[in-house]
């Protein structure tokens, strides 16, 4: 692994229940419990993003090349449980609607469409891949 490949995101609390998140080129993004009148995203909600996300870009670099759509929406879904297994989500899904304007480019644009979503989902989007595929996670604690 080379320095290029490491991800890194640091998450500081700032006020009870929440957070924000920095990474390495600055960006943030703030997010909390969810608690009533809490207008920020949940963790849960932050993944769902992430999932959508990711194949949103491959698809929209993909479609782009031929024609600006007048509609890219991604709505991804999942169920959350508790069992003996713990909490997690069940039944994740990430459905795209797409529309262009008519022409040829237009079609060329459409007619990738379908392939660029499953290439993204099957091969190109970390995020997805790394759920799907099932990655260990470990939680330690350090000195400050």
């Amino acid at each position: 692994m080379s320095d290029n490949d490491q991800r890194l995101v640091t998450v500081e609390r700032t006020g009870a229940g929440q957070f924000t998140a920095t990474n390495t080129r600055g960006g943030t993004i703030s997010f909390g419990t969810g608690a009533e009148g809490d207008d920020t995203f949940t963790p849960v909600e932050l993944l769902l993003a992430a999932l959508g996300g990711c194949t949103a870009v491959d698809v929209d670099v993909a479609t782009t090349r031929h024609a600006e759509p007048e509609q890219f929406t991604v709505t991804v879904t999942g169920n959350k449980v508790g069992d003996e297994l713990g909490n997690r989500l069940t039944d994740l899904a990430v459905a795209f609607a797409v529309a262009f304007a008519d022409g040829e480019s237009a079609e060329r644009a459409r007619a990738i469409l379908p392939r660029a979503v499953r290439t993204s989902h099957d091969r190109l989007c970390t995020v997805s891949r790394t759920v799907e595929i099932g990655t260990p996670v470990t939680a330690t604690v350090t000195d400050v």
